[in-house]
């Protein structure tokens, strides 16, 4: 095999001061101002209707109240309402909160606790949840029959927010952990900034590009995809929701570049009765992340489109750790997340002492980046967060000497269902909710549709009544679809140390010898 020197793709790259994130539309629209930037079912988007629109209603977002240094949340599915209120946002000074059209009362409650946004843009989809949390002057509906004439009506000259600086915050969104409800991650213009240019390198993104993004916007992956293709001049097709036949017909129609598929989209794929009659010879290659790479579903949709998968690794704290090398096609393997990108570097330390260790030892992957995140909200969980400046991915793995990057486990216990995180500590307080429930312990088993299933080993309270399906139907009932728990175990005795720390892997070991 090839020596890979790993300054050969990934050198190191200038960050410039002062490259505000919501600055690069006005670029972009500056130099390609009639190429398409967002298409969505029918419709089409230039970069130069994109700025325009979204300096409208940053004029209508200070109109009705917003300042910078406040904080906006943003909650709309897939769709270029999206896109023109998520630069809106950042060219009046204010922050971006990132939330999902899929939580309940019970996750949005929580979400603005710790945020506390001042306004929220949002769709019909999340009206009812927002209503009763917030007056209506603080809500600006994109569904409403005046939404675009109010648009419409304001300049689309562009305009300055003074005193805006790289280290103001840019976007928070929302990362699951295991000791404790769901953190928020806060990414300054600076970090932000610095993760853009390390996915548009790690991806060879150029205007000649065309992708889609199904996935949910919320997350930082989808965030950041439409920040990167925006500063590339790439155009995006986004969709209102995942429906495989209708993402491989336009594949085929676009004469789409590149493709980005978490496990449940590739396994999709490979089960297509009829995937071979899509013509995806314009595609380079599928981006696999937020999971470990399938190497059997990879090498069968592969064989089957000729399409190659390129895995990566990043978190919603850095977003982008390591990368197969894109301009080196023959070195990208399927065993490994990548290398390091650009000024990423990547350390396996000691899961107790957090000493670093040599090539091949197994331990925890920690992290220093340019794009490493300013800190989660609460404040208090950035103590465990980093060890000398390094972060703490909470994933065990191992570096060869070339320094690909190999992740075998995870010690955080975190499970992740569809790529997205599931932290069992949300799940549980919902269950312990129950007066039938009197403890309880969430982990996850592997799954090949999902990637892991949600188990809920619970201890039932003398006499209660509550069956496993009650109980699933009151998880259902609170939290996002992907957060469902698959199974519940009825057990004696929740297994704790002395500590109160849930034995989770004991719990694991018995579930799955239980089920053969």
């Amino acid at each position: 095999m090839e020596r890979w020197d790993p300054g050969a793709a990934f050198p190191s790259i200038h960050y410039p001061a002062g490259r505000l994130v919501h600055a690069g539309l006005g670029r972009t629209a500056d130099r390609w101002p009639e190429r398409i930037a967002v298409t969505f079912e029918d419709e089409t988007f230039s970069f130069r209707e994109m700025d325009a629109l979204s300096n409208a209603m940053a004029r209508l977002l200070l109109e009705v109240g917003v300042r910078p240094g406040q904080r906006v949340g943003i909650m709309a599915m897939n769709r270029p309402e999206f896109v023109i209120a998520l630069y809106a946002v950042l060219k009046t000074g204010a922050a971006l909160v990132s939330m999902s059209t899929a939580w309940k009362d019970f996750e949005l409650g929580h979400a603005l606790e710790l945020t506390e946004p001042t306004f929220v843009v949002h769709d019909s989809t999340a009206a009812d949840l927002l209503g009763g949390r917030f007056k209506e002057s603080q809500l600006i509906d994109v569904d409403a029959s005046d939404f675009w004439t109010r648009l419409l009506d304001r300049s689309g000259e562009r305009l300055t927010v003074e005193g805006l600086g790289d280290d103001a915050e840019a976007i928070l969104v929302f990362s699951s952990g295991t000791t404790g409800l769901p953190k928020s991650v806060r990414h300054t213009h600076r970090s932000l900034s610095a993760a853009i240019e390390h996915w548009r390198s790690s991806l060879g993104l150029t205007e000649d590009d065309r992708f889609q993004i199904a996935t949910p916007p919320f997350h930082i992956l989808g965030v950041l995809n439409i920040v990167t293709a925006v500063a590339a001049g790439a155009q995006v097709r986004l969709h209102r929701r995942f429906d495989l036949d209708n993402l491989l017909f336009h594949a085929a129609r676009d004469r789409t570049t590149l493709e980005m598929a978490v496990a449940p989209i590739a396994l999709a794929m490979s089960r297509h009765s009829d995937l071979e009659r899509f013509d995806l010879s314009a595609m380079r290659y599928i981006v696999w992340g937020a999971t470990p790479i399938n190497e059997a579903v990879a090498r069968l949709v592969t064989e089957r489109t000729g399409v190659r998968f390129m895995p990566g690794y990043g978190t919603s704290e850095v977003p982008v750790i390591s990368m197969n090398p894109v301009r080196r096609p023959q070195l990208w393997r399927l065993d490994a997340a990548g290398i390091p990108v650009h000024d990423v570097v990547v350390r396996i330390a000691d899961l107790d002492t957090h000493a670093t260790l040599p090539d091949g030892e197994s331990g925890e992957i920690q992290v220093r980046s340019p794009s490493t995140m300013a800190g989660y909200i609460p404040e208090a969980a950035n103590a465990d967060a980093f060890v000398d400046g390094w972060y703490r991915t909470g994933d065990v793995g191992w570096l060869e000497p070339g320094g690909w990057v190999h992740i075998t486990d995870r010690f955080k216990e975190m499970i992740r269902v569809n790529g997205f995180q599931v932290a069992p500590a949300e799940i549980e307080t919902v269950l312990l909710g129950s007066p039938a429930v009197l403890d309880c312990a969430v982990f996850g088993v592997e799954d090949e549709e999902t990637g892991e299933a949600v188990i809920a080993a619970v201890q039932l309270a003398a006499g209660a009544g509550s069956s496993a399906d009650e109980l699933k139907q009151l998880v259902r009932t609170s939290l996002a679809s992907y957060k469902q728990l698959s199974h519940v175990a009825v057990v004696d005795e929740i297994p704790r140390l002395p500590s109160g720390k849930v034995l989770r892997r004991t719990l694991k070991e018995q579930w799955l010898a239980s089920t053969g």
